[in-house]
């Protein structure tokens, strides 16, 4: 197993560290202005934001070696929605006494479109044997969701992870629109 590999593995094990910590990490913190920082929330980020940069640098190893595999082009997608989705689930959780700064909605669609896309990848390796690689738009969509996360852990100031959470989700329907669009063929006859 190559390094990338490692790093996308590596990332999948941070996911229950992130889930112990916010389950039992407490509520105890400090108010800053009108933000309450709670340090297993901080905690948590930390933890988060470090499994996401391993998804940055994973790919930028396996494209600067020529390692890129098709464990990796598999595994490093579904390892980025495990992570985010594991978030958004706690986050939704968080903050449910808030209709506006993690809203369920968002995250539902959020979680469609990643289940939608996921069972398009299986179907497209299961009739031409390739896998589909992670498209700009989605690799933008993969970004504004893990620094949503990150803001939101940490107090949501002056609301940037609410406002990346909408980002991601422009892009979160525009990246599954391109996905089913450019892989259409794959439907014909079929229905």
């Amino acid at each position: 197993m190559n390094l990338p590999n490692k790093l996308t593995v590596f990332r999948i094990i941070l996911i229950p560290v992130f889930m112990l910590i916010i389950i039992f990490g407490g509520h105890a913190g400090i108010d800053v202005g009108q933000w309450h920082l709670t340090w297993s929330w901080v905690i948590a980020a930390v933890v988060f934001a470090l499994a996401s940069f391993t998804d940055w640098l994973d790919g930028h190893i396996a494209r600067a070696r020529n390692l890129v595999t098709n464990f990796g082009k598999f595994a490093d997608p579904i390892a980025d929605k495990m992570l985010t989705m594991t978030a958004f689930v706690f986050l939704v959780y968080l903050y449910s006494n808030s209709s506006w700064q993690a809203p369920a909605w968002v995250i539902a669609i959020i979680v469609c479109r990643e289940l939608a896309v996921s069972g398009l990848r299986e179907i497209v390796v299961e009739n031409n044997g390739e896998v589909i690689a992670a498209k700009m738009p989605g690799k933008i969509k993969t970004t504004c969701q893990m620094l949503a996360i990150i803001f939101l852990l940490v107090g949501n100031f002056f609301y940037i992870g609410t406002i990346l959470l909408y980002i991601a989700l422009i892009f979160t329907i525009y990246s599954g629109w391109d996905y089913f669009h450019s892989s259409w063929d794959i439907f014909k006859g079929s229905m």
